[in-house]
């Protein structure tokens, strides 16, 4: 791990019984960046959280947190604030009182900042955290994700039960505060169009495996739409690596992973096809898709 490494991850593998949640995963992260971790409901992305936050521990493999096993070392915790969807308090606890926790945890913590987050998510402090709607109690994990100011910061969907205007909110200030004071953001999201602006680097997880690993840039762009005359498009489409591919009579729609140059451009054009722009959001959808249907063709393969 070098000093440009917030947290490296090797071979790390976690089994449940008989299921892989995490089969050798190698990552990289680097610090003062805002990573996307994305992928469908039980592809694994809350397993590697609790396990780089200390609150799991993995079957193989090696995970450091600043140079450091997370597992039981409250030095390395201290600097982690884990903020998610299914979030726990005291019942007992006002709103408040979970910030004044929050506040003796986290050496960096904005007490300033939390009143102002409160103000704006229109959340009442002296409410017992019990009696709280669902969409206030995400703007309390919210704002101590935020307030934490911690190394690292990580939000698993912890925004769900927000409204579009209160998760605007929250991306806003997001942007704002990491700009003022830059640390590492992992944010887990399914939401992935809402938040695609906000990533620098794009991390897809898929039934245990990374399938993406790369900057947000890159991928922006990355993969376009093919449309128009079945033989006309598999012509154009060639060798390029298909994502996803729809077919009516004798038109076709394929989607591609390549960044077509200007003169490609050009010859689809005069092919008669169209070209439309593949959003992240589909970019990801159609790769996991891609990725699982490989890795079936493998069994497969192996099986024969």
């Amino acid at each position: 791990m070098t000093q440009a490494t917030a947290i490296a991850i090797r071979d790390l593998t976690k089994t449940y019984k008989d299921l892989k949640a995490l089969d050798n995963i190698n990552l990289d992260l680097e610090p003062n960046r805002i990573y996307g971790l994305l992928g469908r409901n039980g592809a694994g992305k809350t397993t590697l959280m609790s396990i780089l936050t200390g609150q799991n521990f993995q079957d193989h493999g090696t995970v450091q947190v600043f140079g450091h096993e997370p597992f039981e070392n409250d030095a390395t915790l201290a600097r982690i604030c884990f903020i998610r969807e299914s979030q726990k308090y005291p019942d007992d606890f006002k709103v408040h009182q979970a910030f004044a926790a929050a506040s003796l945890f986290f050496e960096n913590w904005d007490q300033h900042l939390a009143q102002e987050l409160m103000k704006e998510f229109d959340l009442p402090a002296k409410r017992k955290i019990k009696k709280l709607s669902r969409g206030q109690l995400s703007a309390v994990g919210v704002i101590i994700g935020l307030a934490s100011r911690a190394e690292i910061t990580f939000f698993d969907e912890p925004y769900l039960g927000l409204d579009a205007v209160a998760r605007q909110i929250f991306y806003d200030r997001l942007v704002a505060d990491f700009a003022e004071h830059p640390r590492t953001i992992v944010l887990s999201s399914h939401l992935i169009d809402e938040v695609a602006n906000l990533l620098e680097h794009v991390i897809v997880i898929d039934k245990g495996q990374i399938v993406i690993d790369a900057e947000a840039e890159e991928l922006r762009g990355a993969a376009v739409t093919v449309t128009g005359d079945a033989a006309k498009v598999q012509e154009f489409v060639g060798t390029a690596k298909v994502l996803h591919q729809d077919g009516l009579g004798a038109l076709a729609s394929v989607t591609i992973e390549s960044q077509l140059d200007a003169g490609r451009r050009e010859q689809a054009k005069l092919m008669g096809l169209d070209l439309s722009p593949v959003s992240l959001q589909q970019f990801v959808v159609r790769s996991s898709l891609s990725s699982a249907s490989e890795r079936v063709d493998e069994k497969s393969e192996a099986w024969s």
